[in-house]
């Protein structure tokens, strides 16, 4: 029985068909990041390596003629409905929950009226004004898989951290993925016309735990900003000077949120392994944590603090709140190395930043560190999260005080093949392909 519903249903995929059969380029894109806006002060609350992804590959699609408009919740009662970020990107704040105290387990409850204010956007626009939904995190792929669908256009879905990878490396004191998250990224991964991964690790994992079709799956790796991350005249003693940090110490550095899962704790106890295997060093070790508590890491935010107490290293355990890029580009800069423990990583941006700024990295082997870390040229990979391998890896850097020096001269040509211009053009590439997919679907519909 023809109703007045299905025929206005077969008109519009009617008029999409025709429209997609002209073959358009993807001219304006519509990027979903539910939980974090791309304005937050990447390394507190829930703002980080996405946070700086997002920006950054919105502002390079945006240069190569690719115009992005990013809707997220807003967190403040006088935030501006739309913001421009850069020429060619728009962020967009959706009145979804109460702006203050939610937490992001609580957003699912949200994606209705989240959903709602993206609608509202869309409603006041020309039929036609978006050509693609690129979504961020689980949550945002919920919105985008129903935009997606209503607006007549693919989808592209970006993971960034998967439940199912996370819960099988737990930290002892951390918290597992709750099911309804499983259960929401499995939905997401059968819904999404492309799915962006950032190693050839993740996309492996996308297809074993979450049963991706593998032809659906593109891996784009992240890139780093290199007019901002890159060795300065003066390195690493002009960076100390303007820190008011010692020249002749040597200064392991943690940068990122203070959670769990990034396994701060494991340096400040190898920190204690080293002063108690060699106490004459307490007087030139300097070990900054820069970054907020997250996550599951609110729950205690002064557990490190606390730990750095018990063990007896907080004279040189020093804790610092999350700093603009700028000034985080000259903590790295600063540092002998830096280590990133995590028990897991998509792929780990800060590591490729710090080696940009020419320091080299000591990092668990998980995940994407693995790719954005070469083993024994720009930094060491440590297998596990024992403290006492990372004092080892670390006694290194104090025994030889040139290691660290040759390390980071490979590690900034390492980091000078991660650019965002060639992450934005991958991605475009990526657009190009699920577009042309979604085409072909239209084009068979219709004989």
């Amino acid at each position: 029985m023809v109703t007045t519903h299905t025929s206005r249903l077969a008109a519009r995929r009617g008029a999409l068909y025709k429209r997609w059969a002209g073959g358009r380029r993807v001219r304006r894109v519509a990027m979903l990041s539910v939980h974090t806006s791309p304005l937050h002060q990447p390394g507190t609350g829930d703002a980080g390596g996405m946070n700086v992804y997002i920006v950054e590959l919105a502002r390079r699609l945006a240069e190569q003629n690719v115009e992005v408009e990013i809707f997220t919740r807003a967190t403040t009662g006088d935030a501006p409905a739309v913001v421009e970020l850069a020429p060619g990107v728009l962020v967009r704040h959706v009145d979804a929950g109460p702006y203050e105290g939610l937490a992001k387990e609580d957003l699912p409850a949200q994606l209705c009226a989240f959903t709602h204010g993206v609608m509202q956007a869309w409603a006041g626009h020309r039929p036609g004004h978006y050509d693609l939904v690129h979504s961020h995190y689980w949550l945002s792929g919920h919105v985008g898989w129903l935009a997606a669908e209503r607006w007549g256009v693919p989808l592209v879905h970006a993971m960034h951290t998967m439940a199912k990878v996370k819960n099988a490396a737990l930290a002892d004191d951390d918290c597992p993925e709750p099911t309804a998250r499983v259960i929401g990224e499995t939905q997401v991964v059968a819904a999404a016309d492309r799915l962006i991964a950032n190693t050839d690790e993740e996309a492996a994992e996308l297809v074993r735990h979450y049963d991706a079709e593998p032809d659906r799956v593109a891996v784009v790796h992240p890139g780093v900003n290199l007019d901002r991350f890159r060795p300065e005249a003066g390195g690493r003693a002009a960076a100390r000077q303007r820190l008011g940090l010692p020249q002749d110490a040597v200064i392991p550095l943690f940068a990122g949120r203070i959670q769990p899962l990034k396994a701060p704790d494991v340096l400040v106890r190898a920190a204690a392994v080293l002063l108690e295997r060699d106490p004459s060093l307490r007087d030139r070790l300097v070990v900054p944590i820069v970054g907020g508590p997250s996550g599951s890491g609110l729950t205690r935010p002064e557990a490190l603090h606390k730990l750095a107490a018990r063990l007896g290293v907080c004279d040189v355990v020093r804790f610092r709140p999350p700093v603009d890029q700028e000034q985080l580009a000259d903590w790295y800069r600063a540092a002998t190395v830096l280590v990133m423990p995590s028990y897991s990583e998509s792929f780990g941006l800060v590591a490729i930043e710090a080696q940009a700024c020419g320091t080299p990295v000591v990092a668990a082997s998980v995940g994407g560190l693995p790719v954005a870390v070469a083993d024994g040229r720009t930094g060491f990979l440590v297998p596990g999260h024992d403290p006492r391998d990372y004092a080892e890896v670390l006694r290194r850097f104090v025994d030889d005080p040139q290691l660290a020096d040759g390390l980071g001269a490979a590690a900034a040509r390492h980091a000078r093949g991660f650019g965002w211009d060639a992450a934005a053009a991958h991605t475009a590439d990526v657009y190009a392909a699920a577009q042309q997919e979604y085409r072909r679907h239209l084009r068979s519909a219709h004989g």
